[in-house]
């Protein structure tokens, strides 16, 4: 596939989810991207969640466009074979414990060593240095310690946690920005490779906005707020008379007056103390109840169209039964088809984000585990026979 990657090769050392996602994303625009795996059962996620004749649809979604090589790397010949791949590749992500890519031979000593361009990427809980840096660490806790948990859910209840793994796709999303700076300054400045340390928690910190300075300066300490968008009002989750809910933002001074014209309360609108954000935190129970008045009197789709022609950002809460079938994601070729083994063909996710002249691509799904091992060892000269007796020894699968 030429894409805007093309010619960029990614070598993955990844399991379940934040360097895969990482490399992933180089995939799917054009980069060749080689996920080595343990021979046997290879990354975990090929068996997490729900699975498709034994394998798992997020594998197929996270590993689409890639190559697998199923790779011993505590063999010396696997070790071998690693670093043959790394000394012509542009980019690695790991995603290991710290301290880990040295125990099995592939330090940054020795990787720049081998490739002075090459830009290693090291995805981990806590960072490759500072005094938490062994601790094991998973998105969970990435979010935890990041201050996002501390602010969902609502007051009443424990800290709420979104249903997916936010924590490890941010450190792939901050990971991927890393990795393209460190090549830009490679490829346009002429420099050497680096090092590109992402952590979970850093990654979950870097979202959070204002929250040091607020505490710093005044004391306050942001914490769960249910719905509602702290600080910022009205923004908030109202529900409906046939039990759903909308998400309502009418935060901006004009959008504010349409809002309050459109729910039968242009006093408010009119209201000079109204007039500006601060003032309308300081009364936003009262306008938040205003607002769920109206909407109560309503169904969700009812209530949409009324702000919607008001000019007032408002929307339904979706469920993936809404998503599959909305006009607006298919107009924006958001689901995309696939075929799974057996002939299956199935619904997934499209790319983001959108190019309009070099667009991403999916060209393939998640491979069977070692798919590629022969292609790539015969790039690397390796015989039939070498090949062959690799396999025979469980260096290579």
């Amino acid at each position: 596939m030429e894409g805007p990657l093309s010619g960029i090769r990614v070598l993955e050392f990844g399991t379940l989810v934040a360097a895969p996602f990482a490399a992933r994303l180089f995939a799917e625009f054009g980069a060749e991207v080689i996920k080595i795996e343990q021979p046997g059962q290879g990354d975990p996620l090929r068996k997490w969640r729900k699975l498709h004749q034994g394998t798992s649809l997020w594998w197929y979604l996270q590993s689409r466009n890639k190559k697998s090589i199923a790779l011993d790397l505590k063999s010396e010949e696997g070790l071998a074979i690693a670093k043959a791949l790394a000394a012509k590749a542009d980019v690695v992500i790991e995603n290991f414990r710290p301290g880990m890519l040295e125990k099995i031979g592939l330090g940054w000593d020795v990787l720049s060593a081998l490739n002075r361009s090459l830009t290693l990427v090291r995805i981990s809980g806590y960072g490759q240095t500072g005094p938490y840096r062994d601790r094991p660490g998973f998105g969970a806790i990435g979010e935890a310690m990041g201050g996002l948990r501390f602010t969902t859910g609502d007051l009443e209840s424990p800290p709420a946690r979104t249903g997916i793994s936010i924590g490890d796709s941010l450190a792939s999303l901050h990971a991927v920005i890393g990795a393209l700076i460190s090549l830009l300054h490679v490829k346009a400045g002429g420099g050497k490779g680096q090092i590109v340390d992402v952590s979970l928690f850093e990654s979950v910190f870097n979202l959070m906005e204002s929250l040091i300075p607020e505490f710093d300066l005044m004391g306050h300490v942001r914490t769960r707020s249910g719905g509602a968008l702290p600080g910022i009002s009205p923004s908030n989750t109202y529900p409906t008379r046939d039990g759903g809910y909308v998400v309502i933002a009418g935060n901006s001074d004009a959008i504010f007056k349409r809002l309050m014209v459109a729910v039968g309360r242009p006093d408010l609108a009119a209201d000079e103390e109204l007039a500006t954000n601060d003032g309308r935190v300081a009364r936003n129970a009262e306008l938040d109840g205003a607002i769920a008045d109206w909407t109560r009197r309503h169904t969700v789709a009812e209530a949409l169209a009324v702000l919607e022609s008001a000019g007032v950002p408002a929307g339904r809460i979706y469920s993936v039964a809404d998503i599959v079938d909305d006009p607006h994601y298919l107009a924006r070729e958001m689901i995309v088809p696939a075929v799974l083994p057996g002939d299956v063909r199935v619904k997934m996710p499209g790319i983001v984000p959108k190019l309009s002249d070099t667009p991403g691509a999916v060209l393939w799904s998640g491979p069977e585990l070692g798919a590629h091992t022969e292609v790539i060892l015969t790039e690397l000269g390796k015989t039939d026979q070498d090949i062959r007796e690799l396999r025979r020894r469980g260096v290579v699968q």
